[in-house]
């Protein structure tokens, strides 16, 4: 979504405000475990060993001591049902499960186990330890997250969201860069998540605060069973690789490989791969619906939602090196597959992905990109749109008949962003102090950057599709495109009669309340841009 929500960048900068030298982690990594296979080792303790092919487990029990392992958390084992966090990975070698010695031993005899260090974290935090909370982060965030920060964080939050009453919801998945684990908390007020992102050693190396609580998400009735398969990957390496997934067409109607592909690129903000905002998943309905055309998708995890706090920390972060390069990366990483046809390989850009596909076709070196899709992209400024859309909002408040005064309140401030971006004065040599949306040089890198007078100079596919019910990216902005873009024979639109910025269908008047709801991306989408692609084939 393109509109920045202030009271998440406050509360984000809450972990981030303060800037420290960089110092060196203030504990080192844990020493190698020694694999041992579970099976053997445990019978050989006394121990009975049963497995468990639906849940894909394996039970160790001896006395009164249950020790459970399962091959989808790898990271963590169950002792007496509280969660354990492993220093090396359960593995599967040769058809057994290994596992770290050490736990199994201190399991079996009936020892204390460490606890879980994301479980450490989060007590340190709100028993206000900076200390006890600092051991525990990896070198890439400790330069910020310092004792004296850390030791007001959990009272800074209070503030904000309100007590906590109860005890927190906690989930966690793993992916190829991380293990993810997630802390919901209902306060008086609403609530709010905190996600911390460790790595192989068990350290925090990522951290990030969620205002926008997940909902209920329905899957779209054109998803088909055995239609396609997924497997993970990652996009790029080092400190900043992101994990994801590549969907594939599956079944004797799709066709066989190699397939065309889609890169999936998000909007504005930290966004997973899935797209999610409210009940929707916008980029998990592409994902299917386009494998069962038989178009292969990869998606992936953006940069500022997998490494949120380390991106931060850059005052000279970038839209291309935000969106830009990793759609690039994972652009190339297709390249490699056998499965996809390397001539047929399309980035498909939403929201404020969209408005960046021409700055992603102009950086395509390689000319790997055999065409675009702009969903709801803004065609003009981006510091233009962010005015326009409150503008449009707070009409369409009024129309509706809804008190407009917050919203107006609202629309101030960011109209007053926008003037301060566009201001001639201001540049990234000369940026205003306190500018209220960090990190400012993002805002003034691009600020005379507008997307449809790039496109123009530019040539290949392009197909733009937009909603006439979308408020953020208002319908005038698809007029903007085919202005711009007049000379361009290679360009095709369409517009959908009641489809908001989520791509779904809706019959009431759009403001953004109805985004909490369970929507899909309507179908008729993804059959054109499935259409599209078949049509343009190299």
């Amino acid at each position: 979504m393109l509109k920045k929500n202030l009271k998440a960048v406050t509360a984000l900068s809450l972990a981030v405000s303060i800037s420290l030298p960089a110092t060196a982690a203030l504990a080192g990594d844990s020493d190698p475990s020694v694999l041992v296979p579970l099976r053997s080792t445990a019978q050989s303790l006394g121990a009975k060993v049963d497995w468990s092919q639906a849940e894909q487990s394996v039970t160790v029990t001896k006395n009164n001591q249950t020790l459970i392992v399962r091959l989808g958390h790898k990271h963590t084992v169950l002792l007496n049902g509280k969660e354990i966090a492993l220093r090396t990975p359960v593995q599967v070698k040769d058809g057994s499960v290994v596992i770290d010695s050490e736990i199994l031993n201190q399991a079996l005899a009936g020892l204390a186990v460490e606890s879980d260090p994301a479980d450490a974290f989060i007590e340190a935090l709100q028993a206000g330890n900076g200390s006890a909370a600092a051991s525990l982060t990896a070198e890439s965030i400790a330069p910020v997250l310092q004792p004296a920060l850390l030791n007001g964080l959990w009272s800074n939050y209070e503030q904000l969201f309100g007590k906590v009453k109860g005890q927190a919801t906690k989930t966690e998945t793993v992916n190829s860069v991380h293990r993810s684990v997630s802390y919901t908390f209902v306060t008086e007020a609403a609530g709010f998540q905190i996600i911390l992102r460790l790595n192989e050693a068990g350290k925090v190396d990522d951290y990030y605060i969620n205002t926008s609580l997940p909902q209920d998400y329905q899957k779209p009735a054109y998803e088909r069973a055995g239609a396609y398969t997924e497997q993970e990957i990652t996009v790029g390496g080092g400190a900043l690789a992101l994990p994801g997934t590549l969907t594939l067409p599956a079944g004797i109607d799709t066709g066989t490989a190699p397939f065309p592909a889609v890169v999936l690129v998000h909007g504005s903000g930290p966004q997973d791969r899935d797209s999610t905002i409210g009940g929707a998943k916008v980029f998990r309905d592409l994902a299917v619906g386009l494998a069962a055309q038989g178009i292969a998708v990869l998606r992936y995890d953006k940069v500022t939602y997998e490494h949120s706090l380390k991106v931060s920390l850059d005052p000279t972060f970038t839209l291309k090196r935000e969106t830009v390069d990793d759609a690039l990366a994972a652009v190339e990483l297709l390249k490699g597959m056998d499965n996809i046809d390397s001539s047929r390989i399309y980035v498909a850009g939403h929201s404020q992905g969209g408005y960046a596909v021409p700055l992603m076709i102009q950086e395509d070196a390689g000319k790997s990109i055999a065409g675009a899709i702009i969903l709801a992209g803004p065609a003009g400024k981006f510091a233009d749109i962010l005015a326009l859309q409150q503008k449009e909002l707070v009409a369409r408040v009024k129309q509706i008949g809804i008190d407009s005064t917050p919203y107006e309140q609202q629309a101030a401030q960011f109209i007053a962003i926008a003037d301060i971006v566009n201001d001639p004065q201001y540049t990234t040599e000369n940026m205003p102090d306190n500018f209220p949306i960090q990190p400012a040089f993002w805002w003034f890198e691009q600020k005379n950057y507008t997307a449809s007078e790039l496109a123009a100079k530019q040539s290949g596919p392009l197909l733009i599709l937009q909603g006439e019910n979308d408020w953020q990216v208002p319908a005038g902005q698809f007029d903007l495109w085919k202005q711009a873009l007049k000379n361009r024979s290679d360009a095709e639109y369409k517009l959908y009669p009641k489809v908001n910025h989520l791509l779904s269908e809706y019959d009431g008047l759009s403001i953004g309340s109805e985004y909490v709801t369970p929507s899909n991306v309507k179908e008729s989408i993804i059959e054109d841009i499935a259409s599209w692609i078949n049509r343009v084939k190299p």
